[in-house]
């Protein structure tokens, strides 16, 4: 059973507040007690999602000195000596100031007493730091950003170079404990007799002139950073702060950092997809990967490659770091054979291990061929090979400006190829839309995928006329099934998943209202729950970017500015009382997911981008 969900409580009476700021000071440790922020300085803050623990034993005391002005003292020393830290608050920045003072020593870890600490409640708030981080190490490089879903970011400056935070998060905790997201400020030291730190909320977002003067925008502005969370165990971005790494998503980090947004100086959002990337590419394993710790059975995901090499080209091509390609060209090349070798057929198309025939479930011991890892995918998987399509691509114009002929030649060729194979195998003349997969039975698997029509659409795979009709089809049938709620996201399927066609989880009777394992045949009873055609924001974004490469703005617009207003909301991410996830929902706005946060979620402000160019 999901645990029950520790909700955001009010701040109590915090020591500082401001329009953009509430702060509260543990009296027994260098702490805060209380944190929360408005970026957009609209006075929102007061919820707090601090874990405030007291120390044991108390080494310090706390004295407030004037307006927004703090001292941590040693215990039973007087105020005439110079204290510990000192906190100032002002209406926009906070500053830690610490002042080296030898203490008893205290056990060491990523934990000590010395440091000024901010450790988060994770279901109350998914909290994340934006930066750099040393390989194996978790430790956040100065500077960085200090982001707060739904809320907003600080940005984190030091007084002397190199210093580096404290960072840490977990979900795997057991009750009394709590899923937590931990940073500790390092006090000065014989070496460094003083040290400043100083937080300064920051809105970060893409420059779109004028967008600060529409307030339907103001959710996008706030929440652009909610597509980014660093793992600190990792050093690696991924779906949150404690969750897992997953390379079949690094095209989608790349999408997003593809605007290459400044978090502070010297560092952009396209830095923390290049250390990511890097992390992969040097053979780290995330889900999806043979020898991951969540093992997904004997085969690679399909989608695997295609999306670390589509990553690593969106990066290059946005950032123009051509030293960073040739670097990592023969690693990413090796990719793109990987990758074309699992065409057993000779057909064009990239292959999965698994048959895709219908009864011939996946299971948890054995996933399916990609990110949907519900669905039976299997065979030759039409999403993955759409990515396929789009690295190809991506991969052999980095061949072309580094002047590898033949290479070039090779993956235009690869891609070409497969775009023929995909209309020829994929296409259902049945419905007029591009199936999901093609069972190693010959059979098409077709269940009104709306997400994989739309990425075939946005990735260039389906062009012109029949693009438009595919896209009048889905939209079509989105009317046609009830599905108008666009606040509430969109569903990956438009139609029930069969029963044989949908994972077989190790209870053979589970509720199908949990994650959407149907007990019918049909699949009826469990839809539209979890992968079962419930509605998120994750891949809402490919609908999008297809209607607006379509030229069909009103189309998009009508299911953009509903998503806007949920997002304003913060809709998209937390627990509902019961401990159930709104990651996703079902058609009725009822929680059905698990994560808590998902970035993915917050992909579709993506569009934002698309929609300002179109006025």
């Amino acid at each position: 059973m999901p645990e029950t969900s520790p909700l955001p409580t009010a701040t109590p009476c915090p020591d500082f507040r401001s329009a953009h700021l509430a702060v509260g000071l543990n009296p027994t440790r260098p702490a805060f007690s209380a944190f929360a922020v408005d970026s957009l300085g609209g006075g929102k803050v007061e919820d707090n999602a601090v874990l405030s623990l007291p120390a044991d034993p108390v080494h310090v005391r706390l004295e407030k000195a004037g307006e927004g002005l703090y001292h941590y003292y040693p215990l039973f020393e007087t105020s005439s000596t110079a204290p510990l830290w000192t906190v100032e608050c002002a209406a926009k920045e906070i500053v830690l100031r610490s002042h080296y003072a030898p203490l008893p020593p205290t056990p060491p870890g990523l934990w000590p007493d010395t440091g000024f600490c901010l450790t988060f409640r994770q279901k109350a708030c998914h909290a994340t730091l934006l930066g750099w981080m040393p390989p194996g190490e978790q430790k956040m490089n100065v500077p960085c950003v200090l982001h707060l879903p739904d809320r907003g970011s600080l940005r984190i400056t030091g007084s002397v170079p190199g210093l580096q935070l404290g960072y840490d998060a977990c979900r795997y905790v057991q009750p009394p404990l709590v899923r937590y997201v931990h940073m500790v400020f390092p006090a000065a030291t014989a070496q460094q007799p003083v040290v400043e730190y100083r937080l300064e909320t920051a809105v970060i977002y893409p420059e779109l002139p004028g967008i600060e003067n529409d307030p339907r925008f103001d959710a996008f502005r706030r929440n652009y950073l909610n597509t980014f969370q660093v793992l600190p165990r990792r050093q690696m971005l991924g779906t949150n702060a404690s969750s897992d790494i997953c390379p079949f998503t690094l095209y989608m980090f790349a999408e997003a950092g593809a605007n290459r947004v400044k978090l502070a100086d010297g560092l952009h959002t396209a830095d923390l997809v290049r250390m990511t990337a890097d992390r992969y590419l040097s053979g780290v394993k995330g889900y999806g990967q043979v020898g991951y710790e969540h093992a997904t059975g004997k085969y690679q995901f399909a989608d695997v490659d295609p999306s670390l090499i589509l990553g690593c080209g969106t990066y290059i091509h946005s950032t123009q770091d051509w030293d960073w390609a040739r670097r990592q060209y023969p690693a990413v090349r090796a990719l793109c054979e990987q990758m074309l070798a699992t065409d057993s057929t000779g057909n064009g198309l990239i292959k999965y291990g698994t048959t895709g025939n219908y009864n011939d479930r996946p299971t948890t011991k054995q996933r399916p061929a990609n990110w949907w890892d519900d669905i039976n995918f299997g065979h030759e998987d039409a999403y993955a090979n759409a990515l396929a399509y789009r690295a190809l691509v991506s991969w052999g114009d980095v061949a072309e400006k580094l002047n590898y002929a033949d290479d070039v030649a090779w993956l235009r060729q690869a891609a070409a190829k497969l775009k023929a194979a995909y209309h020829a195998d994929f296409l259902n003349p049945e419905t007029g839309i591009f199936a999901g997969w093609k069972s190693l039975d010959g059979a098409l698997h077709d269940y009104w995928f709306l997400f994989l029509n739309s990425i075939a659409i946005a990735y260039g795979v389906v062009d012109g006329p029949l693009a438009n009709d595919i896209m009048d089809r889905c939209l079509k049938k989105l009317d046609e099934v009830g599905f108008r709620n666009f606040r509430l996201g969109l569903p990956g399927n438009l139609v029930p998943i069969r029963r044989g066609d949908y994972i077989l989880h190790d209870d053979p009777n589970e509720n199908p209202k949990i994650y959407g394992v149907p007990l019918r045949e049909d699949g009826t009873d469990g839809f539209p729950y979890y992968e079962n055609g419930s509605a998120s924001m994750r891949y809402a974004l490919f609908t999008l970017k297809a209607l607006y490469r379509l030229g069909r703005v009103d189309d998009a617009r009508r299911i953009l500015y509903p998503m806007l207003e949920g997002y304003a909301a913060g809709e998209y991410q937390g627990f509902d009382r019961n401990g159930i996830s709104n990651d996703w929902r079902n058609w009725e706005g009822q929680a059905c997911g698990y994560e808590g946060f998902a970035v993915g979620n917050y992909l579709p402000l993506l569009a934002v981008v698309d929609d300002w160019k179109a006025r």
